[in-house]
């Protein structure tokens, strides 16, 4: 789960699962809360709340070892009630465990295209063990964490000519086609509006822009379209209706036209076609 050699667009894993965890916790109220990545079939646990001591940091799971073993060749959640007398699961990491002083606790595997690549754990140390609410609100949390990771991965999918466009020596993409671009910019805009991260939804802001900027050199400054405009004449410029904008967009028809009529106004365009072009060369679109 860590960023691949050349991300130039992807933040730390880590940094989304620490986030979920932190949700966790202020929603759930569950005591210990831990998690990691898998990476080669090993679990390396990295964020912590609500522990003691040290042995659970850094601890490595392996498949069929331990609950989190266990979840991650299984693929699917589980539990024990008393972790000192299970029998469901092996005992290779009972030091740590113990000394922490857990006895019921749940993992919960986060699932990308039915691959875990992470796990999280709820637990407690009382004698109560976890109810099904915790448990439940364990598993929310994976699905949370696995819609972003869906996400980042389409985004790095996305992107996977960006190095060319970035490499250009002559203006030029590095034999990337036009058309491919502009259809990555506009993915990249509609993806960023549906990302919760605000740094990660800003770095694709970014990018997008960046592709667009060496398809025109303007002499001054243009016209500032909103967010929502420049979405939507990404999207015409590919050569979409407004009902199928709307659709790509998650917005009805008619607050596309509306869109598209504010920034036509803004270009003083009077035609869709117009208004694209007068966008590239105002270096908004590719």
């Amino acid at each position: 789960m860590h960023s691949p050699p050349g991300a130039l667009l992807r933040p730390d894993d880590g940094d989304a699962l620490r986030q979920v965890l932190r949700q966790l916790h202020d929603r759930s109220g569950v005591p210990v809360l831990f998690g990691g990545q898998v990476e080669n079939t090993l679990l390396s646990l990295s964020q912590f709340i609500g522990v003691r001591t040290a042995g659970l940091r850094g601890l490595r799971v392996r498949a069929e070892t331990g609950l989190g073993g266990r979840v991650l060749t299984t693929g699917r959640p589980a539990g024990v009630t008393d972790y000192r007398s299970a029998r469901s699961i092996t005992h290779d990491y009972d030091r740590p465990v113990l000394t922490e002083g857990i006895r019921s606790v749940v993992a919960v595997p986060v699932v990308v295209s039915g691959t875990v690549r992470a796990v999280l754990y709820g637990a407690s140390r009382g004698p109560a063990p976890l109810g099904d609410r915790a448990a439940d609100a364990v598993a929310d949390a994976s699905r949370r964490l696995a819609a972003e990771l869906v996400i980042r991965d389409e985004v790095d999918n996305r992107l996977r000519l960006l190095d060319a466009a970035q490499g250009r020596a002559d203006g030029g993409r590095a034999g990337v086609p036009l058309e491919e671009v502009r259809e990555v910019h506009a993915e990249l805009r509609r993806i960023a509006q549906q990302v919760p991260d605000g740094d990660l939804r800003g770095r694709l802001l970014d990018v997008a822009g960046r592709l667009a900027q060496p398809s025109a050199a303007p002499s001054e400054a243009g016209p500032v379209l909103a967010p929502r405009e420049l979405d939507v004449l990404a999207q015409v410029a590919l050569g979409c209706s407004n009902a199928e904008a709307g659709r790509r967009l998650s917005l009805l028809p008619e607050t596309v036209k509306s869109y598209l009529r504010s920034a036509m106004r803004k270009l003083g365009a009077s035609t869709r076609f117009e208004a694209v072009v007068a966008a590239r060369r105002q270096g908004l679109l590719p």
